[in-house]
């Protein structure tokens, strides 16, 4: 194929910002990559349990989870690299580590800081798109509940939720003035849409939203705002949520009129596999017409689409489908874009 063609259609296609951490972005990722080469993910380093704490605390480095299996999701590499990446230790001092996070912290040995480490693992993993830190800053986040307690760090959030019987009523994080990077920036103001979630609400989309100045960025940005609403709750972290107390909790750590899209769930979740996940604490994220008002009153367009994929037992977003939305958003409003030159 001619290499100045492959450059022109990748140039064509829309350009995506992708903003949150965990499995959900990591699954949307995946999905993306098969529709435009054109991917920035911002991803959350304010983990702090698990393998991503041990290394935070032992070598002094940013969490590396969240970003590992963003790396992970566009890479285009071998079957057996991805295996070896995602291999977790079962035994022994390092029992419950994962490779891939042992991987990106010899690279920060080697390059001598973390941004740099990114750069080079994404080159090594040939990666569609970019990966970026939400901040270089060593940040910790905090929770207050709604009883007034303070919690501080990431894992222990829901711990603290489910003991206390409180729910979170906001999260930040400290130092409050870490910084974006220049690229993320550069990439916000360049999107074609940007997409915040899916993923854990308070501990793994907001914090991106709670570095310095990202919110006026992204609001003054070209680009369509899209929140993608959960499928399921999270134990300890949005019991009880609906889909308005989940888009009510971004605006609440953003700005009231930040949003353009919301698209939700409406699909049905087949009983065995809902009779597990209730068994865990976990509800589906209903979408009522109060939630439908509410959306409607704030300008905010709604989209209702059937987006359960079920494999293994484990309810996901079907991301092939979530994809498709996003670039039907993305190349409609560059229509409407492209119009207004004219």
């Amino acid at each position: 194929m001619d290499k100045n063609k492959c450059i022109i259609d990748a140039c064509n296609k829309p350009k995506v910002v992708a903003i949150g951490g965990g499995t959900g972005l990591s699954i949307l990722l995946r999905g993306i990559k098969k529709y435009t080469p054109n991917i920035t993910a911002i991803v959350t380093v304010a983990d702090d349990g698990g393998g991503s704490g041990v290394l935070r605390e032992d070598l002094g480095m940013l969490a590396p989870g969240d970003i590992r299996s963003c790396l992970l999701a566009l890479a285009n590499t071998e079957p057996i690299m991805e295996k070896l990446l995602q291999y977790r230790f079962d035994n022994g001092r390092l029992e419950g580590q994962s490779f891939g996070n042992l991987f990106i912290a010899a690279m920060v040995g080697i390059c001598g800081s973390f941004e740099k480490a990114v750069r080079e693992a994404s080159n090594v993993l040939a990666i569609t798109g970019k990966v970026y830190p939400m901040t270089l800053d060593d940040v910790q986040l905090y929770a207050k509940l709604e009883n007034g307690e303070i919690v501080h760090g990431e894992s222990r959030i829901p711990k603290a939720v489910i003991e206390s019987g409180s729910r979170i009523k906001r999260v930040y994080i400290n130092p409050r003035k870490s910084n974006p990077l220049e690229d993320t920036l550069c990439a916000i103001k360049e999107a074609d849409i940007i997409v915040l979630g899916p993923g854990s609400l308070y501990t793994s989309v907001i914090p991106n939203l709670l570095v310095n100045n990202i919110v006026d960025k992204i609001y003054n940005a070209k680009a369509p705002k899209v929140y993608i609403t959960n499928v399921m709750t999270q134990p300890g972290e949005t019991d009880g949520f609906g889909v308005l107390e989940h888009v009510k909790a971004i605006l609440d750590h953003s700005r009231e009129d930040l949003l353009d899209y919301v698209i939700a769930n409406v699909d049905e979740i087949p009983k065995e596999t809902l009779d597990n996940y209730i068994t865990d604490g976990s509800m589906p994220v209903l979408l009522t017409d109060r939630d439908r008002e509410y959306l409607r009153l704030k300008g905010i367009k709604l989209i209702e689409d059937d987006l359960v994929d079920v494999k293994k037992n484990y309810i996901r977003h079907d991301n092939d489908r979530l994809s498709q939305i996003l670039m039907d958003i993305a190349e409609m409003e560059m229509g409407k874009e492209f119009k207004g030159r004219e």
